[in-house]
């Protein structure tokens, strides 16, 4: 028998040295995913031989039932963690172990083309993953045996993390690698069989081969498969029944309710990854709390790695459920990677789409109950399907078919009315969607902004949510139609409805409006008179280049200073409050009447005046006239 060789020592490079001090340190803040890594790297070296298997059979002789053990010594306190995949050779071993990110498998994907490629179940990149091994051990052996080498040509690998590792020959008759971890004293809590059980069902439930664990007491030193080894999302829909959907939900979101719908998708090609996504029945408490971890659970080829992934759904799309598995980001990939990752960018637009057109089948399908569903989504989560407006311009097509609102044919303030819907009772010629923003459901019902247009039969949105002073901005055309404020501006009502120009009906009553814009000049810009009033005397109006004055309240409610600003007036010259204002010839009682009417016309839109005493004083000083005129008589 020649003599034993001992063992060589080489130093880790550079890159290796740096990346070990940063994982240790920093890079991996929840140390237990070592063990996710270790089984992870080994169900890729399992993967592997089974697909090499399939040109060569002969490289599974003796063992053919792939598998990965975790065996436990609590008195040596060590964890071992063996594969019967490829295994390694000597020079595989020096190379994915003394380099970064540099592992055969990665060396193998890149030679692979067409089909073999698709076909190829390989996950990860063994090197980086393996360093995590550091940060709970302060030793780390790798023993390892190429499925197509000899017993004697097995190799042993061995380090402290410190910069240095050793390799040299060993006897192995099985093939495949086994990776034992020395723990710290530190990390006892490693050496307790059912944390390690919690770990496997936690981070490696879903690896596609049975993970035995073994060790601990007496009694329970034959090995026991710990993981489901099958994935439910990358089942074929056809073999997932809807119960088994709602019950993963459960497992998933820790809800107890079932989920309104769900999508379940493989894409395949340039990019690979599958996404099963939930809509859930109820909002979360935390909904308006946009700091909160939020996202999809991220695999990687079945294998988890990060709870709240939020690179892959915007900000409105927060109550979204579900996971994402990618067939090519790596395994070692962390929020700062993906935040800048061109990979996980179009996934997110894929993911983006797909949530939005199953929200759109929802909301447009036949049956009644179908419809009461998203009417119940809607009240849910139909304010943040409105911020997507303000942030998702991209989308806004797909948005606005998803929007619902309360108009003025609505039965009470439930908000069911789509744009569909809308147009589809729009006048002939009406060229715009006209809307009214309020404070309240029923102050917009009860505005005089809606006079003239409901004497014209013209339908009208009624936006009192808190969000809708932003989305409007947002708005673009729906189906070539334009949106229109019915509180701002001009108002602008369908060709053919025999109304005179602005300017014509101004001149006609010019000694009226520049006698109230004298008395009014510090409270208004400017006064008209109204195309939109039948019943009331008088209205306030937005200009155009202007806050709303509900977004202007709750700015300053906010704490912004803001630039001072004055409404429109208008009035309803047919109207016998104007007609009596028209007549007074006394010019200190023509100027109470003047800013009651302001008043009124202000308080009808849910504004706080400025100067209640002053209010209440005019009236006061009205209220005392009308009672000397009645003794009189």
């Amino acid at each position: 028998m020649g003599k034993k060789a001992s063992p060589e020592t080489m130093g880790f490079q550079t890159e290796v040295r740096q990346l070990l001090h940063l994982m240790i340190h920093s890079l991996y803040s929840n140390k237990e995913i070592f063990l996710r890594e270790l089984i992870s790297n080994a169900s890729d070296a399992v993967d592997r031989l089974r697909f090499e298997a399939l040109a060569n059979p002969d490289l599974l002789t003796g063992d053919a039932d792939l598998s990965i053990r975790v065996v436990l010594d609590k008195e040596a306190k060590t964890i071992a963690v063996t594969d019967n995949g490829i295994g390694m050779s000597r020079e595989d071993l020096i190379e994915n172990l003394g380099t970064i990110a540099k592992s055969g498998t990665a060396d193998f994907l890149q030679q692979m083309t067409g089909d073999d490629k698709k076909d190829a179940q390989l996950i990860g990149q063994f090197g980086v993953g393996f360093y995590s091994s550091f940060i709970v051990a302060d030793k780390v052996v790798v023993e390892t045996r190429r499925a197509d080498l000899e017993a004697k040509d097995a190799v042993r690998w061995e380090s402290d993390g410190q910069g240095e590792f050793t390799v040299e020959p060993i006897e192995r008759v099985e093939r495949g690698t086994t990776v034992t971890l020395h723990l710290k004293e530190t990390e006892a809590e490693f050496s307790e069989l059912l944390r390690l059980e919690t770990l496997i069902r936690k981070y490696s439930d879903h690896i596609a081969f049975p993970v035995l664990l073994e060790g601990g007491a007496e009694d329970d030193k034959e090995p026991r498969t710990v993981n489901s080894a099958t994935a439910l999302w990358m089942r074929s829909r056809s073999e997932v029944d809807d119960d088994e959907y709602k019950e993963f939900y459960k497992y998933l979101s820790h809800d107890f309710v079932d989920p309104i719908t769900w999508s379940h998708n493989r894409v395949e090609g340039k990019r690979e990854y599958t996404s099963l996504l939930y809509i859930p029945a109820n909002a979360p408490f935390d909904l308006w709390n946009r700091e909160v971890p939020r996202g999809l659970k991220l695999y990687v080829q079945r294998v988890f790695i990060m709870d709240d992934a939020e690179q892959f759904l915007p900000l409105y799309l927060r109550f979204v459920k579900g996971i994402v598995d990618s067939s090519d980001l790596p395994l070692n990939v962390s929020r700062e990677l993906l935040q800048n990752n061109p990979q996980s960018a179009a996934m997110k637009t894929a993911i983006t789409r797909r949530v939005l057109d199953m929200l759109a089948r929802l909301s447009t399908a036949d049956s009644k109950e179908d419809r009461e569903i998203y009417q119940k989504f809607w009240k849910e989560f139909g304010q943040v399907i409105k911020e997507g407006l303000v942030e998702d311009s991209q989308n806004a097509d797909k948005l606005m078919k998803l929007l619902r609102f309360t108009t003025t044919r609505s039965d009470g303030d439930l908000q069911d009315q789509s744009l569909a819907d809308y147009l589809g009772r729009a006048i002939p010629k009406q060229d715009k969607i006209y809307y009214l923003l309020a404070d309240t459901y029923a102050t917009a019902k009860s505005s005089p902004h809606l006079e003239q247009l409901a004497k014209n039969g013209i339908e009208v949105l009624l936006l009192a949510d808190r969000i809708d002073p932003w989305m409007v901005d947002h708005l673009a055309d729906f189906e070539g139609k334009s949106f229109q404020d019915v509180g701002r501006g001009q108002l602008s009502l369908p060709e053919g409805d025999g109304t005179i120009t602005q300017e014509t009906m101004n001149e006609e009553h010019k000694p009226l409006l520049k006698k109230i814009q004298k008395k009014l000049k510090d409270r208004i810009t400017a006064v008209n008179v109204s195309q939109r009033l039948i019943d009331s005397p008088a209205c306030v109006v937005t200009a155009d280049q202007d806050l709303t004055p509900q977004l202007r309240r709750m700015l300053e409610a906010s704490g912004q200073k803001l630039p001072d600003s004055k409404p429109n007036f208008e009035i309803n010259v047919e109207h016998p409050l104007v007609q009596r204002l028209s007549a007074e010839r006394d010019d200190e009682r023509f100027g109470q009447l003047a800013n009651i009417l302001l008043d009124h016309a202000l308080l009808a839109e849910g504004a706080q005046l400025e100067n209640p005493a002053a209010y209440v004083q005019r009236m006061n000083s009205l209220l005392l006239d009308m009672g000397t005129q009645e003794v009189k008589k």
